[in-house]
């Protein structure tokens, strides 16, 4: 009861941010699938037991290890923005606490994630096999490179800041499909990138709006480059 209710509380807090964003965002609700599924996945199980609580707030909550569960808005914004069908297979770029993963997973056919920090990819796929979502990979690894063996991807959704968008991930999107990715600096200013690309393989990119996410570390230091 206490879950439903919070749930409830938490898709009002999603309306409301879409009516205060709606002239950055370009739309006055977000697809009634994604509110479904936003409605469906248990954010609760996701945050350590301390926080669960407040779980359900519409703002993002720490999972340890210099990480972040995304506020609920963000989450629901950036799944909106990827248009998934149900047949679609889905790359995400930090997979954190699974919550976006799980999100993902109720609308397309597969998700593959990514997760850098050895200890949070190990729970996050503990936490989604348990809770059921069995079409969800997991893996540790560097996002900037991809998951190139199960590429092209038909939506790609990185949940952490770059300073650029990473050319293997675009290599990997399928043409005549979309990624969203924070870009900016660290701590400084971001913006929520849609990255649509055409068949012929051309990119056009567009901002959304101002964001603020933890960094995409590339272990391989190819964060370096231009």
């Amino acid at each position: 009861m206490l879950r439903e209710k919070g749930l409830r509380q938490m898709l009002a807090g999603i309306e409301s941010e879409v009516r205060y964003t709606r002239g950055l965002i370009g739309r006055d609700a977000l697809n009634p699938r994604v509110m479904h599924v936003m409605g469906k996945v248990p954010r609760d199980e996701f945050v350590p037991d301390h926080l669960k609580a407040v779980a359900f707030e519409n703002g993002p909550l720490s999972i340890g290890e210099g990480q972040t569960i995304s506020q609920p808005y963000m989450v629901a914004l950036m799944t909106d923005l990827l248009q998934l069908q149900a047949h679609h297979r889905v790359l995400e770029v930090g997979t954190g606490s699974g919550y976006q993963s799980a999100v993902l997973s109720l609308l397309c056919e597969r998700v593959y994630s990514i997760e850098r920090i050895p200890g949070l990819a190990d729970q996050a796929s503990s936490r989604l096999r348990a809770l059921g979502y069995g079409n969800v990979l997991v893996r540790c690894g560097n996002g900037y490179d991809g998951w190139p063996e199960h590429a092209p991807y038909d939506a790609i959704m990185v949940t952490a800041a770059a300073p650029f968008v990473p050319e293997a991930l675009i290599e990997q999107l399928r043409p005549g499909r979309r990624m969203v990715i924070p870009v900016g600096m660290p701590y400084a200013h971001q913006e929520l990138m849609l990255v649509d690309k055409d068949e012929s393989g051309r990119t056009k990119v567009d901002s959304i709006l101002d964001v603020a996410f933890v960094p995409l570390v590339d272990d391989a230091d190819q964060g370096a480059r231009p």
